[in-house]
């Protein structure tokens, strides 16, 4: 996730609302190490276009994505989306 003193501009609210929606979606995965949250691609691309308080449409969720998947709010293992643990 962008940090105190990355120089980009933050994600716009509504792709941060995306991420909450996406993670409020996601099951728990246990890898032997940690405790992941996971979300398939497809079913993320369902969540936000079903979503009426969003009301995206395709490019926008395919947009939303891509700038969380670059910023490293999740991280993709195949065809699933990880949650990426938040830095402490």
């Amino acid at each position: 996730m962008a940090g105190i003193t990355d120089p980009r501009p933050p994600l716009p609210e509504w792709i941060l609302e995306c991420y909450d929606l996406l993670c409020s979606h996601a099951d728990q995965l246990d890898n032997g190490k940690a405790v992941v949250q996971v979300i398939e691609h497809d079913n993320a691309t369902d969540v936000l276009l079903s979503d009426s308080e969003l009301a995206l449409e395709q490019r926008d969720v395919e947009y939303a994505l891509t700038r969380l998947l670059e910023r490293g709010y999740f991280y993709e293992v195949e065809d699933e989306l990880r949650v990426t643990s938040p830095e402490e």
